[in-house]
């Protein structure tokens, strides 16, 4: 298998649980910086338009979102694993909630003034205007709404309060003894409100949620090493995709080889990427696209969150 190189910026809370879900398999990986906000000419050269962070290249073979990216690594080193023999549904359902759920609540308490004024403390206006304009073009287009932060404030104790019973009484971790797929997509929401002082309170009080943090941050992210994003595109366009998985599915939608289509988030940072169908699963998609600098290259993405239209 060519190396693992994850596309993310540093306070992305997503590209955090790709960090972790790294060092839980102890994979060695190169860190390629993107920027937060659009343009990001580099990425899309690799992902033909999909913006959201973070993205996963192996060679020429390209993954986006976080829950296809765990069964990925899940291929690449089987233990330990991120999703529990006996287990599988639970692992990834619980995983689905918090990545969509228990995210929108962080972001929403993240999001409210004072937690804005501290995250951005500093930063020219412009830069913040930027921002907040590139957020609210990710959230137009598809069936999720920013959460109101009234809401999310007055939600947020009834999600803690599960967790923290859970954690309490089953174990280390939201499975038992052994971190999941679950353990680090419930963290990384609660990773983003633990990281911005003036809305961190919102987690004080659950003492067995805190500890539980403390777990899953001491695995920490494995061994990186800086990449160059023109680097990145080279080892694309240098790689051959790896050979499509052997299935018997037959594409819901009545696709086949060749056919030109799109592929589109369904909730937000819905930017449709255009390529040629190879492939689908129960849990995957993945189109061709050519680009004049990354060369040939296969973007997959999970099925579940993703629409596939013929072009």
């Amino acid at each position: 298998m060519a190396d693992i190189i994850l596309h993310h910026y540093p306070q992305s809370p997503f590209a955090e649980k790709a960090r972790l879900m790294l060092g839980f398999k102890a994979l060695n990986w190169h860190s390629v910086m993107i920027p937060p906000v659009m343009p990001k000419p580099d990425l899309t050269a690799l992902t033909g338009g999909y913006r959201r962070t973070p993205v996963m290249q192996i060679g020429a073979d390209i993954y986006c979102d976080t829950a296809l990216m765990a069964r990925r690594l899940e291929k690449a080193k089987v233990t330990p694993a991120l999703f529990p023999e006996g287990r599988e549904a639970v692992a990834a359902e619980l995983a689905q909630f918090a990545d969509q759920v228990l995210f929108q609540h962080g972001v929403a308490i993240n999001f409210q003034p004072k937690g804005l004024a501290a995250r951005f403390a500093g930063m020219p206006e412009e830069v913040i205007k930027g921002f907040v304009a590139d957020r609210q073009k990710l959230f137009t287009g598809g069936t999720a709404n920013r959460l109101d932060t009234t809401v999310a404030l007055s939600q947020w104790p009834a999600l803690l309060s599960r967790l923290e019973t859970q954690l309490q009484r089953n174990g280390e971790f939201l499975l038992g003894d052994v971190p999941s797929v679950a353990d680090f997509a419930h963290y990384h929401p609660l990773w983003f409100v633990a990281n911005n002082q003036a809305v961190s309170s919102a987690l004080d009080g659950y003492q067995a949620v805190g500890a539980w943090m403390k777990r899953i941050a001491d695995i920490g992210h494995g061994v990186s090493t800086k990449m160059d994003p023109a680097e990145a595109i080279d080892i694309a366009r240098a790689a051959s995709p790896e050979a499509l998985p052997q299935s018997g599915f037959a594409s819901p939608g009545g696709f086949s080889s060749g056919q030109t289509v799109t592929v589109s988030a369904v909730d937000y940072g819905t930017d449709p990427v255009k390529g040629e169908w190879l492939y689908e699963d129960e849990e995957e998609i993945i189109i061709a696209r050519e680009d004049d600098r990354a060369g040939r290259v296969h973007v997959h993405f999970p099925r579940y969150g993703f629409r596939i239209e013929a072009a």
